[in-house]
């Protein structure tokens, strides 16, 4: 047997090339980098070549394009304004350290300056992030400023019917609020100008995932009673008597997810802090967990033993709802455990997290509860916290006045009239300035009424009052606790069982002067 040479392919007596035996070294796959790149070499400067590459080819047939320049990903768009972020840091604490130096001399202390600009960065970054964590509070009722004439609420935005809910963005900036009607509304906080959300239709619904009405002659209702937007402001999230949780993209205003699995009206949702992570309470007595993100249903929660009225997160893993069982929950989802609270003798309406350990909650019998993870019953109670109105001008003070003996009076906080309507002092919303002592109260009897929460459990002390007629379905501090929200209608939220026809449906703001600091 012949030995093959290399490089001079062997020829048969009719003058035609022999078919070449396929070994590993003549395969591409095997060959080295450097192997490659002494061909690619060699290719490159070969000018015999009979053949063009496919990028000659796209070469001649015409011009280059441009590269598109690179979309900025979501780690990049962090890192930028985490550095903007603390540029303004830096600009603050440069502020500062002027006033106290004045003219002095930039030469001589430039190091000392330097070191002590960057301690104060620190710990103003230290500080806010302890703020945000809820792990300091800050003080805010003690910088509120009360003025002479007393301040009212201003309408902002009008609704058809009466409000069920209203939701801030994270950075104050944009609200939005929705109706019995079934209208939501995103708008502008300072401008109040506003943009409504369309409802797809129903053919879009279903191919969203949502189910279709058991009864096809029965139209879908489109009654919303809760509304959540995400930490980023990116989703928003709607559920009301249809027993679906939709979530909207804020950006674009539309419908992009339908999720189905409550058995009865979504009466309250939350996102967790942080997180695209969603939770929602219904009337039939669940809770649901959701991933906004991945569009994907999580977990289920059971203990309630009636109808889940509110629910709230903070950044933790954990969850407080009340219920019409006269209960609040405390939910640890990791540990998949919880801490039960009993009221003391009345139905829970609605209750928020203070921070951590401690939360406040409201009764349909006119009290105001704060409570603490340590006690299983309340630390203190306010009886009464939405007594008759004390101002003459007030909707309800004639209805009021003819009802009560004495004109009206009332003693301690306490009212002495049994004949009173209860239902309008019913504290149907509450709300807390995140990560501060400031909290809010609404019920039907006209007046919104502003809190101080004091410290290690002391209890709780009237601010002011604000008047607002209409029953306060809704209240949202801005985070920086420079003006609340408050969602007003002529009938309660859960409810047509109370009228007033006084009332204008929509979103009142009530600005909140504060001393600097």
């Amino acid at each position: 047997m012949k030995h093959r040479v290399l490089r001079k392919p062997s020829r048969t007596k009719g003058g035609k090339k022999k078919p070449r035996s396929f070994n590993d070294d003549d395969d591409p796959f095997f060959e080295t980098d450097t192997k490659r790149r002494r061909k690619g070499r060699y290719a490159a400067n070969d000018g015999d070549d009979d053949l063009e590459s496919d990028d000659e080819l796209a070469d001649d047939g015409g011009e280059e394009e441009e590269p598109a320049e690179p979309e900025e990903t979501a780690d990049e768009k962090r890192v930028r304004m985490a550095r903007e972020h603390l540029e303004r840091i830096r600009a603050i604490a440069r502020k500062v350290e002027e006033e106290e130096e004045g003219e002095e001399d930039e030469e001589e202390r430039r190091e000392e300056r330097e070191g002590r600009r960057d301690s104060l960065v620190a710990e103003f970054l230290q500080k806010g992030q302890l703020e945000e964590s809820g792990r300091v509070r800050r003080f805010l009722a003690s910088r509120v400023l009360s003025s002479e004439t007393l301040d009212e609420f201003r309408l902002l935005l009008k609704h058809r019917q009466s409000v069920t809910s209203v939701a801030l963005a994270e950075d104050d900036s944009r609200g939005f609020s929705a109706s019995k009607d079934g209208a939501i509304l995103h708008w502008d906080v300072e401008s109040g100008k506003s943009e409504k959300y369309l409802w797809p239709s129903e053919d879009v619904l279903i191919s969203h995932y949502a189910k279709a009405p058991q009864n096809p002659s029965i139209k879908r209702s489109k009654h919303v009673l809760a509304l959540a937007v995400s930490s980023d402001s990116r989703y928003l999230a709607s559920g009301g008597l249809d027993r679906h949780i939709h979530l909207w993209d804020t950006r674009t205003r539309e419908h992009i997810q339908a999720f189905h699995g409550h058995k009865g009206p979504v009466s309250c949702l939350t996102f967790r802090q942080g997180t695209s992570q969603l939770f929602s309470g219904s009337f039939d007595r669940t809770i649901k967990l959701w991933n906004a993100e991945d569009r994907t249903h999580m977990d289920n929660l059971f203990g309630h033993q009636s109808e889940i009225l509110t629910i709230d997160c903070l950044r933790k893993e954990r969850l407080l709802t009340a219920g019409r069982d006269r209960t609040m929950r405390l939910w640890k989802v990791p540990e998949e455990s919880q801490l039960i609270f009993r009221a003391p003798a009345s139905s829970l309406e609605c209750s928020c997290f203070i921070n951590d350990s401690e939360f406040l909650s409201g009764s349909d019998d006119g009290s105001i509860e704060l409570w603490s993870i340590l006690r299983k019953k309340p630390t203190h109670i306010i009886k009464n916290a939405h007594a008759p109105p004390l101002y003459p001008n007030n909707h309800l003070h004639k209805e009021v006045t003819e009802r009560m003996p004495d004109g009206g009076n009332t003693e301690n906080g306490i009212c002495k009239s049994e004949s009173y309507l209860s239902a309008h002092s019913w504290v149907s919303s509450v709300a807390v300035c995140r990560g501060s002592d400031l909290a809010a109260t609404g019920a039907g009897n006209g007046v919104v009424r502003i809190w101080a929460i004091e410290s290690d459990n002391k209890g709780i002390r009237p601010l002011f009052s604000c008047p607002l007629v209409g029953y306060i379905n809704s209240l949202a501090f801005a985070k920086s606790g420079r003006f609340l929200l408050a969602g007003v209608g002529q009938e309660p939220r859960l409810g047509r069982w109370g009228r007033v026809p006084a009332a204008r449906n929509g979103v009142a703001i009530h600005s909140i002067r504060l001393k600097e600091e």
